[in-house]
């Protein structure tokens, strides 16, 4: 525990202060699919059920908040919290035909359904500042306002990692309620589950709705950092790649979704940094996931936990 919050006091309090105003966006842009990380593992910690679509569900989250900001004249949070409800319910309606599948069949439809975001959101276009519900500004975008104490790049990452905190926590938090108890029954045995009384649909379909939840907040925050986005984006293959580094990160440890974000937004940029081609990354993570799948199922997260506590009882 106290490991956790000096994590989080860490990034927020210096992390922003030694580094230059490029990584500040990068290690912003790994926060916030930190988060949609956390929802893939939710799924699949908690019920072994795989979601393709994650990406796909955090552009829809950062189309509404974009909208919502030209539209309304909400404060930023408020904004948030709609676009973030609004994608959970997303996630729900789309679940409902793929709820009563599991494995390659549940991954197959999540994918569809993830191309054929691309192909809408790259149809209707994101919203810049036209008027109107599916209004485009075909001269100069409008302007994306930020929280009022987040107005800076540096002050803008320091409020997503706040609000991914809070994500993540709200999220945690379930496995401990009655939710997390008929996560556990269903994941063991659904049929065990349904004769204990447990509603196997309902609380597959909370799930879902978590997820795309913590899906659409990380849209909002996306779209608050780049101000303005693309439908080039949030490719189907996005969120297969999100996946897998969760699987790498380790799915039963919130680090795990924090060493996914890493992944998927840091390590890239590094490779671009020193003047190497970024898709050198996809190698890497291939070798990862490969390695995580063979060695350690419980990801990096779960081998940084091992030997942490293998430290602790050598020093009793």
């Amino acid at each position: 525990m106290y490991a956790t919050f000096g994590f989080v006091a860490i990034c927020i309090l210096v992390l922003p202060l030694i580094i230059d105003s490029i990584w500040v966006k990068v290690l912003t842009s790994a926060a916030i699919f930190t988060l949609a990380a956390y929802g893939v593992s939710l799924l699949y910690s908690h019920l072994g059920l795989v979601n393709l679509s994650q990406v796909a569900l955090v552009g829809a989250g950062g189309w509404i908040m974009l909208r919502l900001n030209y539209a309304a004249d909400f404060p930023f949070e408020v904004n948030l919290l709609i676009s973030a409800v609004i994608t959970a319910f997303i996630g729900m309606v789309l679940a409902l035909p793929a709820i009563r599948m599991k494995g390659l069949y549940l991954a197959l439809i999540t994918l569809m359904i993830a191309g054929g975001f691309q192909i809408i959101l790259s149809a209707i276009q994101f919203p810049n500042g036209g008027s109107g519900f599916f209004g485009v500004a075909l001269q100069s975008p409008g302007e994306m306002r930020r929280p009022v104490i987040a107005e800076s790049d540096t002050a803008y990452l320091r409020y997503s990692i706040v609000i991914v905190v809070f994500g993540i926590m709200l999220a945690a938090a379930h496995k401990f309620s009655r939710p997390g108890r008929a996560w556990a029954m269903i994941r063991k045995s659904e049929a065990n589950a349904m004769a204990a009384g447990v509603n196997v649909t309902f609380y597959k379909l909370w799930c879902f709705t978590l997820s795309g939840f913590l899906a659409g907040t990380a849209g909002g925050l996306l779209a608050g950092a780049l101000k303005i986005l693309d439908a080039k984006s949030f490719p189907a293959g996005e969120s297969i790649l999100l996946f897998a580094l969760a699987i790498v990160g380790g799915v039963g440890h919130w680090m795990g979704a924090v060493i996914a974000g890493f992944l998927y937004r840091v390590l890239p940029a590094i490779f671009n940094n020193i003047g190497i081609d970024a898709d050198l990354s996809l190698v890497i993570f291939g070798a990862a996931l490969l390695h995580a799948i063979m060695t350690a199922p419980n990801g990096i997260a779960g081998q940084i936990s091992t030997l942490f506590q293998a430290w602790g009882r050598q020093n009793k």
